[in-house]
């Protein structure tokens, strides 16, 4: 799978280091007067990220106490749990959440960060088995995700 193309995006100064990875949650109601909040705000919600490059360029931010600087990011690979029969390397799969059972010690790579229900997603990389038993019995594997 080729290497996706690095999108710049703005963020808070304080959290702009290489290698960082979070889930971008939509613009607040705070940018709405701000002249730079289509930079701030052009990655998909709900996705997880991860920054490869950290620019000089700084700005003024009504919601960052130190400002902004740009960022060089990335779509990030995603952990998560897929039913043994629907885990070969490379093949793509609607993401479906069939288990909530809140309190399992799987639920957070049943429902990952990241992961839009419903969206298409290429199995990367083949983890192994499920780190805890399945409490529905289901044979597990942990995989990384990533978008087409």
């Amino acid at each position: 799978m080729a290497e996706a193309k690095p999108k710049v995006t703005l963020i808070g100064t304080r959290l702009a280091k290489v290698g960082l990875e979070f889930v971008y949650e939509g613009s607040l109601d705070e940018c709405k007067p701000c002249p730079l909040k289509k930079a701030c705000n052009n990655l998909k919600e709900g996705k997880r990220y991860r920054i490869v490059n950290v620019r000089p360029a700084k700005h003024d931010c009504l919601v960052h106490r130190d400002g902004t600087c740009a960022v060089e990011v990335v779509e990030s690979p995603i952990a998560a749990l897929l039913n043994a029969e629907m885990v070969i390397k490379n093949s793509r799969i609607r993401y479906e959440y069939t288990c909530t059972k809140e309190d399992c010690t799987n639920y957070s790579l049943c429902h990952p960060d990241g992961i839009l229900e419903g969206e298409k997603y290429v199995v990367v990389e083949v983890i192994g088995n499920a780190p805890y038993p399945c409490e529905k019995s289901r044979t597990l594997q942990l995989v990384h995700l990533m978008s087409p």
